[in-house]
């Protein structure tokens, strides 16, 4: 549910809760797969992991195109109502666009 009376970073924390807690599946949620392609990028181009579940919050990292990432669950409780996914690359984790994610 979106609460437009609450901050972004408020909305980003409470998204990211109840993702890692224990009951982690949204309707969006693409049967909790463990891993994603990145694919769909224009050439050349990266993408963006964010702080946060929003394309206004500041990347942590970059993801290159056929680059592979560990999924944590998605969810398009968002600002944008856009679905993102809890991802991890490296050390890096963060906040990806589901639209350029293929699962594995």
């Amino acid at each position: 549910m979106r609460h437009p009376f609450l901050p972004a970073h408020l909305r980003a924390i409470a998204a990211a809760a109840f993702l890692l807690g224990p009951a982690c599946a949204t309707a969006q949620d693409f049967g909790r797969l463990d891993f994603f392609r990145v694919e769909g990028l224009p050439p050349g181009d990266t993408l963006s992991i964010r702080e946060a579940p929003d394309a206004d919050s500041p990347a942590l990292g970059q993801a290159p195109s056929r680059g592979r990432l560990r999924g944590f669950g998605c969810t398009n409780d968002t600002p944008s109502g856009l679905t993102w996914c809890r991802v991890k690359l490296g050390p890096i984790v963060g906040w990806a666009r589901r639209r350029y994610l293929t699962p594995e």
